[in-house]
């Protein structure tokens, strides 16, 4: 059946089914919606329309005695009917603005805790990704010995984030040269800003530096790292509350997608190139591993320049309503006190 006769009839049976369904998380019948969205029509009436709504794709009918489930395709009509206009109610703009009046702790800290409220407020996950900052300080680098070419670099830093990653070796060592590499490398680096060791690194190497000598693909490898990305995500558990990922798979496969991260600062990267509020529905988004959520994101800046995008992950029935300008202030209040710091904040890409 053709899209172009979604007529006026069926658009206010399908926003009935969506909205039932977004505040109950369960398949929707004809019953339901007659009986509680007053639209002056038949449960028989509002069954044939919802059959003429499944062949078109907005429905999806998840066994043969459920009700039906909106679809990607209807969420995606329903954000795009004009939800991005919406405001956050005062009393919870006032409460989010509370949290960024008196930030506590540096740029690092505002960041991570803001993927704390919004998680704290959406019930849902909170991400924030953000670009590499100049003044975070190493704390200490641990080496773990994983195979004979593999080895696990554990970076610590003195806000207490942990940057993992798996480095290759060049020829075979031992566990106790990788400990006393990782010794020299905390007493060396330990206490200095990412800019500065990056800045002691790029010099021409001293020949006679025995560090160097011994370990400098395992150095360089690194000092990468501190060049990349960052990925903050709070409330991960709270999935659990949604009876949408009560499917074990489902919830693993999310979970992993969190733990791992790599594939979600991609999109959340490619995300930051837009402007305002975006919203990405169940199979857009091409990390299989998300596809049964919904993201709505939305980039900060820094000097008028876009430096990360902040967002919630959720459930496909997640309030669209309450998460766009839940997530479109935060971004604004956390440009805003961004604005307000003196110096760089990011390391040059």
């Amino acid at each position: 059946m053709a899209e172009s006769i979604l007529d006026e009839r069926c658009r206010q049976i399908l926003t009935a089914v969506i909205a039932e369904y977004l505040e109950t998380a369960e398949p929707v019948g004809s019953r339901a919606v007659s009986r509680r969205h007053g639209l002056g029509l038949s449960p028989a009436t509002i069954r044939n329309a919802m059959a003429d709504l499944e062949e078109m794709g907005y429905l999806h009918q998840p066994h043969t005695s459920a009700g039906r489930v909106p679809t990607d395709k209807a969420f995606r009509l329903y954000v795009d009917s004009g939800l991005g206009d919406l405001e956050l109610p005062e009393s919870e703009a006032r409460q989010l603005r509370q949290h960024y009046t008196r930030p506590q702790g540096g740029v690092e800290q505002l960041m991570e805790q803001t993927s704390f409220h919004l998680s704290a407020l959406s019930r849902m996950t909170g991400v924030l990704l953000a670009p590499p900052l100049r003044q975070t300080t190493l704390t200490r680098i641990n080496l773990i010995l994983l195979s004979d070419d593999r080895v696990l670099s554990v970076v610590v830093t003195d806000s207490g984030w942990v940057i993992t990653r798996t480095l290759s070796l060049e020829a075979p060592v031992t566990a106790e040269d990788l400990r006393e590499v990782a010794r020299q490398l905390t007493r060396r680096f330990g206490g200095k800003t990412f800019h500065q060791i990056l800045e002691e690194v790029s010099r021409a190497p001293d020949p006679l530096d025995p560090l160097r000598t011994r370990a400098a693909a395992l150095v360089d490898q690194i000092s990468s790292l501190f060049r990349d990305r960052r990925l903050y995500v709070g409330g991960a558990m709270n999935i659990l509350a949604h009876r949408e990922f009560w499917d074990l798979e489902t919830m693993r496969a999310l979970l992993r997608a969190f733990e791992e991260k790599v594939r979600l600062i991609e999109l959340l990267s490619t995300l930051a190139g837009g402007r305002g509020v975006q919203v990405m529905i169940g199979r857009e988004n091409p990390v299989e591993e998300m596809q049964a959520c919904s993201l709505v994101a939305a980039p900060y800046t820094y000097r008028d320049r876009v430096l990360g995008i902040l967002g919630v992950v959720g459930p496909k029935s997640m309030p669209y309503s309450r998460m766009i300008p839940l997530v479109n202030e935060t971004a604004r209040l956390v440009s805003q006190s961004l604005s307000r710091v003196r110096q760089e904040l990011y390391l040059p890409s």
